[in-house]
């Protein structure tokens, strides 16, 4: 499971019978800190997620399972939508 921020729309005019209904966002993954990490994604969204929204994603076959068919061909999900996120502080021992 990792974090994310919704940066923008994908529009599919064929797609997968299974995959009907579900939209697909594009996804910048982040660290912990909420800064970016590595390049975007393509995520099918399960929980009505939009763009500016800070969400959580699942990858490879746990993406899959996140919808109400499973191991339909996706390799990443969005499975939630962040309310906030609280860093503790490290500490050296």
């Amino acid at each position: 499971m990792y974090l994310g921020k919704v940066i923008g729309t994908v529009v599919a005019t064929r797609r997968y019978r299974d995959l009907d209904g579900y939209r697909f966002l594009v996804v910048q993954p982040l660290t912990k800190l909420l800064k970016p990490r590595g390049i975007p994604v393509v995520a099918v969204d399960t929980v009505q997620s939009g763009p500016g929204d800070i969400v959580y994603l699942e990858a490879s076959r746990e993406a899959s399972q996140a919808l109400l068919e499973p191991f339909v061909p996706v390799d990443d999900a969005i499975v939630g939508i962040v309310d906030s996120v609280d860093i503790a502080p490290e500490v050296d021992q």
